[in-house]
């Protein structure tokens, strides 16, 4: 009998009472074990007996970053500190790093699930899984190992960077898997071809995470390295780390764990529900986590709930890829555009490259102009680059409502990263 790491329940129902249960022992969990939220309950004069459906959800307040920075070091510990067994910390650029604390329960919770990724993904027994992430207070590498390893695959620790050993065991150990970042993907799938190591390596699959990747270039590192299939994996340090998610081989969207946490999708300024399908922010409820609950944690993704069960017939929900942050909303002439616009529209062009930057600036006159590097593919002819600006031009007028002059660059010209690209660079004074 092979062991599944899926959930049982039969159908939607058994999951939302799954869900209900949750709910009602997170509330009084948190209530019990925390002061910051017994305060944050008390003040919206909730209690767990108030929680009768999943709608009651609503009742709740909510919480955000900020209240992470200002509990620091152990925000939202909600178990004495003796029952800590590990804390990670998120790679934030402002302030205090988000510091969040684990149980046993937690760090087992989340290898389970962690593992039901790769079972997803189609890996068995025999595949080497190359972990090209990183290592440390993060909490990738610590759960790729251990995810890999309760699932029953080999864990090949690399960690990020250093190309030379990567394609070292890329060679010598015959990986079949590589997990990594999408900007680490394309730097290997390159090196690769360069080194003329195609035909001596074993890769069928790639898992990545971290960062969005365009349909663009996950087609290109597909092609390149002649992959039977990617992945897309989500999470963030506050809902355990990677592994709360990822898209099955039917490619639908992207399988969310239902049976750890709640996800909804509210609109950015109001909080409300938007409808199914609309872009909105997520917004997650853990239903067991033990030493940090999240009670409607704030995550500042956007994305959509797809409302269609997948043709793979799982029960698990399913959300779209992570179109970007609704803080990392960029204003250009009274538009609001989000990074992901611009891969989606790219995406849609064959004769683009999958590498681009997207740079603001304001001019002498006071008036703000985007400018767009991008690469064409290996093979495109250069006399052709300003026919393929100007369509550029015009498909980023049409779909996203900004004029922007585009430079089209040769294949290969913009930089490569080993973790994750940045490709919009404001200029603008504050």
């Amino acid at each position: 009998m092979v062991y599944t790491f899926m959930p049982s329940f039969k159908d939607a129902e058994a999951l939302k009472k799954h869900q209900l249960d949750g709910l009602r022992w997170t509330v009084a969990h948190a209530y019990r074990g925390s002061e910051f939220y017994r305060q944050k309950l008390d003040d919206a004069g909730v209690q767990t007996k108030d929680i009768r459906s999943l709608d009651d959800i609503q009742k709740l307040p909510f919480t955000s970053a900020d209240d992470l920075r200002q509990g620091y070091p152990f925000p939202l510990l909600s178990v004495p500190e003796s029952k800590v067994v590990r804390i990670h910390a998120s790679s934030g650029t402002t302030g205090k790093r988000k510091i969040l604390a684990y149980s046993q329960k937690d760090i087992d919770d989340w290898t389970h699930f962690f593992a039901r990724c790769y079972q997803i993904a189609g890996l068995n027994s025999e595949d080497r899984v190359q972990i090209a992430v990183g290592y440390g207070v993060w909490t990738a590498g610590a759960s790729f190992q251990l995810g890999c390893e309760r699932f029953g695959a080999m864990a090949l620790p690399v960690g990020p960077g250093n190309v030379d050993m990567q394609c070292q065991f890329l060679v010598d150990l015959q990986s079949t898997v590589m997990c990594c970042t999408a900007s680490m993907g394309l730097l290997m799938a390159e090196e690769v071809n360069r080194r003329g190591l195609k035909n001596k390596i074993a890769l069928q699959k790639m898992i990545f995470g971290s960062e969005r990747s365009s349909d663009a270039m996950r087609a290109h590192i597909k092609d390149l390295l002649g992959l039977a299939d990617m992945f897309d994996i989500t999470g963030m340090t506050e809902l355990y780390g990677p592994g709360t998610g990822l898209d099955c081989p039917q490619h639908e969207g992207i399988h969310y764990w239902a049976d750890f946490y709640i996800l909804e999708i509210l609109d950015p300024i109001s909080l409300e529900p938007v409808a199914p399908g609309e872009i909105g922010e997520m917004v997650v409820t853990t239903l067991c986590k033990e030493a940090a609950p999240l009670i409607r944690y704030r995550t500042r993704d956007l994305t959509r709930l797809i409302d269609h069960p997948c043709s793979c017939g799982s029960v698990l929900p399913m959300h779209d890829r992570i179109l970007g942050r609704s803080d990392d909303m960029i204003i250009f002439r009274a538009v609001n555009i989000y990074p992901g616009q611009v891969d989606e529209v790219l995406s849609t062009l064959a004769d683009a490259g999958c590498e681009y930057q997207v740079h603001l600036d304001r001019k002498e006159d006071g008036k703000d102009y985007m400018r767009i590097k991008l690469e064409c593919n290996e093979d495109f002819k250069p006399a052709r680059m300003p026919e393929l600006a100007q369509k550029v031009s015009a498909k980023i007028k049409n779909k996203i409502m900004v004029s922007a002059g585009v430079e089209v660059v040769p294949y290969g010209s913009l930089p490569r990263s080993e973790r994750k690209s940045k490709r919009f660079f404001d200029n603008r004074p504050d």
